[in-house]
């Protein structure tokens, strides 16, 4: 039976726990066991509850050391389903039922939605800085070719008309990838397509590409309705994100490709009662942590070789979709998820 002291708590969506002088949890409402699946019995401490190393614990310590109140806004934390980012104010209170009193928030759905526009604000600058140059550079590239091309025919050594090969083939490839770099400015063609019919020409291709070493298991939910959207465009955002995981893998290891509804979800600010999920799963080496924040940023690449664009596409076709593309990351695993919502467009309309 809680205190009376703790009256109307229990009835809180936030997690509260309220410990003693010596950071003994006295009580803890149903919001915090659900939030972190807690099942110790109370006038514990409360480190056996979130384990010493717990950046909860650290606070609760600093806050008694301090003997003040303290305010922590972006915790990671394990939960009941997973790691997880909260915020934590660890609040002195004058009580004969406690001394400490834990307010404990769980911020993921605000902290994604603050990630998704600073990342479109910045690929948005991005593109357009891309988009200027890009036409800058091709104007001076035609030239050079016409150029390299005339000069080989009037060059009488052979031996010199290779150097001149050189310098076309070149060319040839800048403006491939400045083509790239300018693809994300059409508007998706849209048409209603089954996402399932995408993923198995994805599938297909980096069977085809890497016949050995590789497996790509299904795990499909056959009842999903169509999308209306452009098949192209999401054949090359999911294939882009496969081939990045296969060259991390170095061709060899597995990957899944699952499909889900999700159900009330939040895009872009953005209310759908029902989008689509993609999981892209590797079992790969991880993504490393100096490129996490800059991941789809064009350009951007941890390859040797690599031309950054693949993912920056990726994340453009999908944004163009009203749609999200973000990913979860560690050793053995790296799991990209891509929701679209199944009404985002209307009549056709963009």
């Amino acid at each position: 039976m809680p205190h009376p002291a703790f009256a109307g708590l229990d009835f809180l969506d936030t997690a509260v726990l309220a410990l003693d002088h010596e950071a003994r949890v006295v009580y803890r409402n149903p919001a915090a066991d659900s939030l972190f699946v807690l099942r110790e019995p109370l006038g514990l401490p409360v480190d056996a509850c979130f384990g010493p190393a717990s950046a909860i614990v650290q606070a609760v310590r600093a806050a008694q050391a301090a003997q003040m109140s303290i305010t922590e806004h972006e915790l990671i934390v394990p939960g009941s389903l997973g790691d997880m980012y909260v915020s934590l104010d660890v609040l002195p209170i004058e009580s004969p039922a406690a001394a400490w009193l834990l307010e404990i928030r769980r911020i993921d759905q605000q902290r994604r939605i603050v990630n998704e526009e600073r990342v479109q604000a910045q690929q948005q600058a991005n593109r357009e800085l891309i988009r200027n140059l890009a036409h800058e550079i091709k104007n001076p590239l035609g030239g050079i070719r016409g150029a390299a091309q005339l000069l080989a025919h009037e060059l009488p050594d052979p031996q010199y008309r290779e150097y001149t090969q050189v310098i076309v083939e070149e060319v040839q490839r800048l403006q491939g990838l400045l083509d790239r770099l300018l693809t994300p400015h059409r508007l998706p063609q849209l048409k209603e397509l089954n996402i399932h019919e995408v993923l198995e020409r994805v599938r297909s291709l980096v069977l085809a590409e890497t016949p050995n070493g590789l497996a790509v298991r299904r795990d499909y939910d056959t009842s999903l309705p169509s999308l209306i959207a452009d098949r192209e465009q999401l054949i090359q955002s999911v294939l882009n994100i496969v081939r990045n995981a296969i060259q991390a893998m170095s061709g060899i290891g597995e990957i899944i490709l699952r499909t889900r509804i999700a159900r009330q979800v939040t895009l872009n600010r953005q209310r759908f009662p029902l989008a689509l999920r993609i999981d892209i799963i590797d079992n790969g080496p991880g993504i490393p942590e100096g490129l996490r924040d800059t991941l789809f940023y064009p350009l951007v690449s941890g390859r040797p070789g690599g031309t950054g664009i693949g993912l920056h596409l990726a994340h453009t076709f999908v944004v163009q979709h009203h749609g999200t593309i973000e990913f979860d990351s560690r050793p053995g695993h790296t799991c990209f998820t891509i929701l679209l919502p199944l009404n985002a467009w209307k009549g056709g309309e963009h």
